[in-house]
């Protein structure tokens, strides 16, 4: 138990969760998470697994604090979807999601490349699953360009792996230095993270998930990239710029949104640039930083797509311009979506202040002040849209009648227990610092920064209700980068798929006429030479032959005695002894 990889049990689940009668499911999958917890409370920093494959050192099982960090909110959230989603009766969207999350730990703990490979890829085609489920013709669409996209980023992952392997003759995973493999595995990464302009799948695909599933999809792609970004890039300078520019980006795209799934989708984006960036400074209080953020993201942004999921089952309706009206009717999902509203915003006594404040400070002591007002400016468009728009356009604005359905029980005890999580770090910050990978002395409860905070805050909110009436949804579609490969899927899939389906159409239609043709001949051949001969001066002097071409019958071995065929099997072995002896011979 002291050394067996968290992900091995969610693995199982995946595999013994369908065979359990249908009344049992939800329940026994609750079971996988609190084991695999128990197993990550009895690993010992320092704890590796190493295997021998192939003349290389795999290391599936790699522990230190880092990695503990977001192995223990990996689990955490795979229980409290559970608990969300226990009304669910697939027994495929619940695998897959144990799956999901069976994958993610198995990335978060990967000690070498090709295992990290290897749960890389089962992450994608997972997680593609809890896209397919809702069974749309969106979610269909969105989950074919979502694997593909994660396709192409593991293709360019495994070159970068395998060239790093030539190059070092190592698939170690650790800290990477300069050079196309390190450059081709950073693709890989920050395709995963939706580093921009490779972003626009998750902006695409996420709000297209079921109800449960979304909750899932917005915990372990992005935050298993971060870790891998955290392991193997941190200090990486560029990345600071980047992570700054998709805190600023994904804040602006969620300006455009009319879907609230998407709208949280895009901030996302926004809230992982925070993470990104802390990653690219590199200093031990900015990699605490970053996981400290990755595991408040994790529980306040599952919290927001549960009270997005909560409407969405309960009204059918996820759009702006459908909503409104729903306070008196579902106030208790509008309560504890307020919960991760504030905690996004950074609010005091939320968790997201208390996470968001670090990445902050690692770029104030690294003397990075455009960071520090590009995050802050962030951060005050995260409210605006996330803890403002969303809520009063959803739950109050123009009320459109909506009859919301009986929501079960698990869904409102899956919000309770994750905004409870929120709450508690926010309040008691040491519950998550405590776990971090370096030592942490912060102290963000400071009257100066309150203050400021709050300042940011409250003008906010000032200008969102002087600007309501302009700030409403709109029933438009925003073009992001997607846009590049979307606009010329026509003529791709013409090229690569309809071509290409009618070339090997003519080849097979040629290979079975020129098969038809020997098989024919092949069951007479004596007697089609016998007509060929017969039909060749008519063909030579171009003339029509007197008599119709004749099909010659198949050869049946029974019109010949059995003493014929003995005799030509003796003659047969009688030119193969002379041949054999005329070749001896010379």
């Amino acid at each position: 138990m002291t050394s067996l990889p968290p992900a091995v049990v969610f693995i199982l689940g995946a595999v013994l969760l369908p065979l359990l009668p249908r009344r049992f499911r939800s329940a026994g999958y609750l079971l996988f998470p609190l084991i695999a917890f128990i197993i990550l409370l009895r690993l010992d920093v320092g704890t590796n697994l190493t295997l021998s494959f192939l003349d290389q050192e795999l290391v599936p099982l790699r522990v230190d604090r880092l990695s503990l960090a977001f192995g223990y909110v990996f689990v955490i959230i795979a229980f409290l979807g559970g608990v969300y989603g226990f009304h669910l009766k697939t027994s495929l969207e619940q695998a897959a999601a144990l799956l999901y999350a069976g994958s993610s730990l198995g990335v978060i703990f990967a000690g070498d490349l090709l295992t990290l490979f290897v749960f890389w890829e089962i992450m994608a085609v997972s997680s593609v699953c809890l896209i397919w489920a809702r069974g749309t013709q969106q979610s269909s669409r969105a989950g074919m360009r979502y694997l593909i996209v994660h396709l192409f980023g593991g293709s360019v992952l495994l070159a970068g792996i395998l060239l790093h392997l030539v190059q070092t003759g190592s698939i170690l995973f650790g800290h990477f230095g300069g050079g196309v493999a390190s450059y081709l595995i950073l693709i890989g990464f920050a395709l995963n993270a939706a580093v921009p302009p490779l972003h626009a799948w998750l902006a695409d695909a996420y709000p297209e998930g079921t109800v449960t599933g979304s909750v899932f999809l917005s915990a372990f792609t992005t935050k298993a990239a971060v870790y891998a970004l955290a392991r193997g890039f941190a200090g990486f300078e560029p990345l600071i710029w980047a992570g700054t520019i998709m805190a600023i980006y994904g804040v602006v795209f969620a300006v455009l949104e009319n879907d609230i799934r998407r709208l949280l989708a895009y901030h996302i984006i926004s809230q992982v640039g925070y993470m990104v960036a802390a990653v690219g400074i590199g200093t031990e209080m900015a990699i605490n930083g970053a996981t400290a953020h990755a595991f408040a993201h994790i529980l306040y942004k599952a919290l927001l797509f549960m009270g997005a999921g909560t409407v969405l089952y309960a009204t059918g309706k996820s759009k702006l311009t459908e909503l409104g009206g729903l306070a008196r009717a579902m106030p208790l999902t509008l309560a504890l979506y307020m919960v991760g509203a504030f905690s996004i915003s950074g609010f005091p006594l939320f968790s997201g202040f208390v996470s968001k404040s670090m990445v902050v400070y690692a770029a104030e002591s690294s003397h990075m002040g455009a960071v520090v007002l590009l995050l802050s400016l962030a951060s005050v468009g995260t409210f605006l849209h996330t803890g403002l728009k969303l809520p009063y356009f959803t739950w109050f604005g123009t009320d459109r009648s909506l009859k919301p359905v009986s929501i079960p029980l698990g869904m409102y005890l899956g919000m309770g227990l994750t905004a409870g999580l929120c709450v508690a770090i926010g309040v008691y910050p040491a519950l998550l610092y405590n776990i971090l990978p370096f030592t942490v002395s912060y102290q963000p409860y400071t009257a100066p920064h309150v203050i400021e905070t709050m300042q940011l805050l409250v003008f906010t909110g000032i200008g969102f209700w002087m600007l309501v009436g302009k700030l409403g949804g709109e029933a438009t579609i925003s073009l992001d980068t997607d846009w590049f490969y979307r606009r010329p899927a026509g003529l791709i899939y013409s090229i690569f798929v309809v071509s290409l389906s009618r070339f090997f159409a003519a080849v097979e239609s040629i290979m079975t006429r020129f098969t038809r043709f020997v098989v024919e001949r092949s069951v007479n051949p004596a007697g089609y030479f016998i007509e060929a001969v017969r039909s060749l001066p008519y063909v030579l002097s171009k003339r029509k032959s007197p008599d119709p071409v004749r099909r010659p019958k198949a050869f049946n071995a029974d019109q010949y005695s059995f003493g014929i065929m003995v005799l030509v099997v003796m003659l047969f072995l009688a030119i193969v002894a002379i041949w054999s002896f005329l070749v001896t011979w010379h």
